[in-house]
């Protein structure tokens, strides 16, 4: 992996939740417009490592955390990094799809508007750029001014993904972003993750191994708060390098 494709990388990060070691000495590196998924059993770490990478575990009492995550470089937990304007260069895409109680044109429009945008034209041109990016806009483009809670759950969740990208962000992180959803709203939002990868360096947690392997270019299994292994995603299903991880996909274990 050549080093100007790296867009994110952790090293040697240790997660703690009081006394309990939640993450221990991850050291990874994410590549750029590339998807990653992060699997393994319920409580490994996954979700833990993926808020890492954007500081969502700030919000968290008595957290502590040690190592580095490097973004462009720039280690994020450096006292002088801007936490909002980290938050909107690597965004969020929570399990359950949280529009805001707004119409659709607001979700999208609110993250520009915090940002400067005033101009009407302008934000329209993001509303649409976005919502197209993410496959929705065919299906809502006469309904903009509908609240965002009367839209399907599928819909809600490309909705918040439209919201996350409206600001330009480099990184989307994604948390089990269809365990909610039927299987056709699953289906679309895996061919949106493999769209969004031209522009996107994306990080998933999945609990749904063939999910894993359908959508991901790496897979990285964590187990007990440790990086088992972490590889080409096609290696990892068919020939992993770990007991481990073998046990794991082959659904020996979780």
């Amino acid at each position: 992996m050549s080093e100007k494709n790296i867009r994110l990388s952790a090293k040697d990060l240790n997660v703690y939740y009081g006394a309990k070691h939640a993450l221990k000495n991850v050291t990874i590196d994410l590549e750029t417009n590339h998807v990653t998924a992060l699997i393994g059993p319920s409580g490994c770490g996954k979700s833990t490592f993926l808020r890492s990478l954007n500081r969502m575990n700030d919000l968290i009492d008595n957290i502590r955390i040690e190592g580095e995550v490097n973004l462009d470089g720039q280690n994020i937990y450096d006292r002088m990094v801007d936490v909002v304007e980290l938050r909107k260069r690597v965004g969020m895409i929570f399990q359950k799809s949280n529009p805001f109680p707004k119409s659709i044109y607001e979700n999208v429009a609110y993250g520009p508007k915090i940002n400067g945008v005033r101009e009407k034209k302008q934000l329209d041109e993001i509303v649409e750029r976005s919502l197209r990016q993410a496959a929705l806009w065919d299906e809502i483009k006469d309904d903009l001014n509908r609240s965002a809670m009367a839209i399907s759950g599928g819909q809600q969740q490309r909705l918040c993904i439209a919201r996350a990208i409206a600001v330009d962000p480099e990184v989307l992180l994604m948390d089990e972003p269809a365990s909610a959803l039927d299987p056709i709203a699953t289906a679309k939002i895996e061919e949106l993750i493999y769209t969004l990868k031209k522009s996107y360096t994306i990080v998933i947690v999945t609990h749904n191994m063939q999910q894993a392997a359908r959508v991901s270019d790496t897979t990285a299994f964590f187990y007990l708060g440790e990086l088992i292994e972490v590889g080409d995603t096609k290696i990892i299903f068919t020939a992993p390098g770990r007991k481990q991880t073998e046990d794991y996909v082959t659904g020996r274990f979780g």
